[in-house]
């Protein structure tokens, strides 16, 4: 049973959009563009049951404002998503090995 209902913003959807369309345009690897769209939807399901169980971040300003990570299933990508009542708002998406604290916390003050 979902727990919450998770919504993906425009930006995070977008940030996925261009993670898969590198990895299908670029890299000319269709399967590996699915399996990421896969890995994407999977663990949206799973965030609907697990959201308020995970810990902050570790930035000050995204603690601030109550975000949380959770990593994909099997692929090093993660969302950054906050709760409201039911709601699990994802605000972004990016590879693990980028700096996103410090990005999105840049981005926020924008």
């Amino acid at each position: 049973m979902d727990l919450f209902n998770v919504v993906i913003s425009p930006k995070a959807l977008s940030q996925l959009n261009n993670y898969i369309d590198y990895l299908q345009y670029t890299l000319l690897n269709e399967q590996a563009a699915n399996n990421v769209w896969q890995d994407a939807l999977e663990t949206r399901g799973r965030l609907s049951k697990v959201a308020n169980s995970l810990k902050f971040c570790a930035h000050p300003q995204l603690k601030k404002n109550g975000y949380r990570a959770i990593s994909f299933i099997r692929h090093r990508y993660l969302m950054l998503y906050r709760i409201e009542g039911t709601t699990v708002y994802v605000d972004a998406i990016y590879h693990q090995l980028q700096d996103y604290e410090n990005i999105f916390a840049d981005d926020l003050n924008q």
